[in-house]
């Protein structure tokens, strides 16, 4: 994929719907859609950040179109895949980004009604985007869907329970939709990222920063626009044999330790 620049995939004609797009991951998906050509639609709850996130990317020449939708609630994910039909007339590719739980805490610690919000936004989040998407999909014949987990739904993480379950069950959604509908033309994937540089570490502080990026064998955090190229990849015709993969986008963590004290610029060292 570092050969494969995001401006070289094209999307021109075509529609993209990302939800969870008002900052972060999902704006920067956004953002590189528009760039190879695509019609997007943003969807979030904060009405404010959607429009400033749709503003930028008109301005820069692209054609986006913002609603501000709860993706835990049938009725409001129905209506935005049927204005974007309404809009657009098709939708070819989607993005479900949306993500919330509680903060940090030992298991039974957490406030079941806590618990309950992270299962709604990204568990229930995710399966009522497909739910309303892949039908729209299927009516120009095909298209692909990328669902956001986390390296926490494939490795356990202490204090975080609803998230570690709900990113977890996104990626048994994913592998369900993906074998559903393998035979008709839509592709379902799921990636999972590690360590990324959004508001989120930004407002941790320089040590957080300087912790996850130890925690990566790269000896770096991701950059938003690094998990925005693997998703236009995944939704664009050049992984077309793929579906139900996780791809795991982490410096190296998921594949495994690489002791600093051992290592030195990759070559292992006498202990």
């Amino acid at each position: 994929m570092a050969d494969t620049p995001v401006e070289t995939i094209a999307f021109a004609g075509k529609v993209a719907l990302i939800a969870g797009a008002s900052r972060g991951i999902g704006a920067a998906t956004a953002r590189a859609f528009a760039r190879a050509g695509a019609s997007v639609v943003l969807a979030a709850r904060d009405e404010r950040a959607l429009h400033s996130v749709v503003e930028s990317i008109r301005a820069a020449g692209g054609q986006a179109l913002g609603i501000p939708a709860d993706v835990g609630d049938a009725a409001s994910v129905e209506q935005l895949v049927r204005q974007t039909l309404s809009t657009f007339g098709r939708l070819d590719a989607a993005f479900n980004n949306a993500t919330d739980g509680p903060l940090p805490a030992p298991l039974a610690d957490i406030d079941p009604a806590d618990f309950d919000r992270g299962i709604r936004t990204n568990v229930r989040g995710t399966f009522l985007g497909m739910k309303y998407q892949i039908p729209a999909m299927l009516r120009s014949g095909g298209g692909a869907i990328v669902n956001m987990a986390s390296l926490a739904g494939l490795n356990g993480v202490a204090n975080l329970a609803a998230y570690v379950a709900a990113k977890a069950g996104i990626i048994g959604l994913t592998k369900v939709a993906a074998l559903d509908y393998a035979d008709q033309g839509i592709r379902v994937n799921v990636v999972a990222p590690g360590p990324i540089l959004t508001h989120h570490l930004e407002q941790a502080g320089e040590e957080a920063r300087r912790g996850a990026a130890r925690s990566t064998p790269m000896g770096r955090v991701g950059r938003a626009e690094e998990v925005a190229a693997a998703v236009l990849w995944l939704c664009s015709d050049q992984p077309s044999f793929i579906t139900g993969v996780t791809l795991p986008i982490d410096g190296g963590q998921y594949a495994g330790l690489k002791p600093p004290h051992m290592y030195r610029q990759g070559q292992p060292m006498n202990t």
